[in-house]
């Protein structure tokens, strides 16, 4: 694999039985790229993270990962009774990992994830009394403080207001250029304008990538969310 490619799809195919879910879909990208996924429900997204992390084999093709990934989902499943703070939260993105750290790094890279992530003053707040861009950067730091290189983010916008939206824009676009980052989305209209490239998912069955050719801004006022316009003979999305 060439140096500089941080994931490889090779002419994957996979099946669920008789349901073909993918047919000899590639895509690659890049250490330090932000890639938008984009696609309806349905169009394949959940199976190609399956794909990514291992927990489904393709029938033919294949993957290829360089860099170590960390996973943000739409929700962290939790007890709404169970006393965790914001710093318990994050320091669980470095005792889960396989690697063994000091009590003094985890120190230091708990408070770094806090702050890059903006969420510093909330560091000993309850995680149950958190809006929900509050709950989703929570997340995003834990992913961050063991420092991966590929973050991973499953409709990180989902259910969130403008502000909140672009603060966590802003949090990831610190981290372009440095740490690879895939975002997941069934929207299909719009991506932020940090974005790189787009990786369009449809009823062909293939992944279909392409520039991002134009932004267009959508009225948020700070132009950090834009829309993508694909060519003509991009009919996937």
């Amino acid at each position: 694999m060439d140096r500089d490619i941080a994931v490889k799809f090779e002419s994957v195919s996979f099946s669920y039985g008789d349901v073909h879910v993918l047919d000899d879909a590639s895509f690659h990208i890049h250490h330090g790229e932000f890639v938008a996924m984009v696609g309806p429900n349905g169009s394949g997204k959940t199976t190609v993270l399956k794909l990514l992390f291992k927990l489904e084999k393709p029938n033919k093709g294949n993957i290829d990962i360089c860099d170590s990934t960390a996973y943000v989902s739409q929700h962290m499943p939790f007890d709404n009774l169970f006393p965790i703070t914001v710093r318990d939260v994050v320091r669980m993105g470095l005792l889960y990992s396989q690697k063994r750290y000091s009590k003094t790094v985890i120190r230091e890279s708990v408070a770094q994830a806090l702050e890059k992530t903006g969420i510093a003053d909330l560091t000993a707040r309850p995680y149950r009394s958190l809006s929900g861009g509050q709950k989703r950067r929570t997340l995003v730091a834990r992913a961050l403080a063991a420092k991966p290189g590929l973050l991973v983010l499953d409709e990180p916008t989902a259910n969130m207001d403008a502000e909140s939206e672009t603060r966590l824009y802003e949090t990831l676009g610190a981290y372009k250029g440095t740490t690879t980052i895939l975002i997941v989305t069934h929207d299909t209209e719009f991506v932020t304008s940090l974005t790189d490239r787009v990786l369009c998912l449809g009823n062909s069955r293939k992944i279909v990538q392409h520039g991002v050719e134009s932004n267009v801004c959508t009225g948020h006022g700070d132009e950090k969310h834009s829309k993508v316009l694909h060519g003509e003979d991009i009919t996937c999305c």
